[in-house]
């Protein structure tokens, strides 16, 4: 089964677009995650919807942050961007009168509510300002310069959707 990487895609291209002064366009997102322009714009809805990027038509135009990092957390855009159930797993509904079924799936069902409490609530403590600062950290020690090591790594990114 294919995993969903919406959730982290998204927050790839916004920790770009945090240290980029210029809009990216679909096409150049599109390039970055290898993928359609078409898939970036129906994502990113979600998250201009949301209020956390705008568009704009026309030469110049793109999307860019619309947004205070501080004030999103990753299960905001989790949700923005319609991220499907947390857990693909699920339980087994063949026979629901089987007493082996029933408790199989009252387990699986208490795990499974713990499990996703535990990471909604994760989720909700990290804000993007959180990644931000990471990266600026790693670059920090790494010796780079965050907006230059942010924009060089997404024309790489595009430069390797083109190849």
């Amino acid at each position: 089964m294919r995993s969903d990487s919406r959730l982290s895609r998204m927050l790839h291209v916004l920790l770009h677009m945090a240290r980029h002064d210029a809009p990216y366009t679909s096409e150049q997102i599109a390039r970055m995650l290898h993928t359609n322009p078409v898939v970036v714009r129906r994502t990113m809805a979600g998250l201009r919807q949301a209020g956390y990027v705008r568009s704009e038509k026309g030469h110049g135009g793109g999307w860019s942050l619309a947004c205070d990092l501080a004030q999103v957390s990753l299960l905001d855009i989790h949700r923005a961007v319609g991220g499907p159930r947390l857990f693909a797993i699920g339980n087994e509904m063949e026979n629901p009168e089987c007493g082996v079924e029933q408790v199989v799936n009252a387990a699986l069902d208490d795990a499974l509510r713990q499990a996703e409490a535990l990471l909604v609530e994760r989720l909700g403590r990290i804000a993007l300002s959180d990644l931000a600062r990471d990266f600026d950290v790693l670059c920090r020690e790494r010796g780079w310069d965050a907006k230059l090591a942010a924009q060089a790594q997404a024309c790489e990114e595009m430069q390797a959707g083109d190849a």
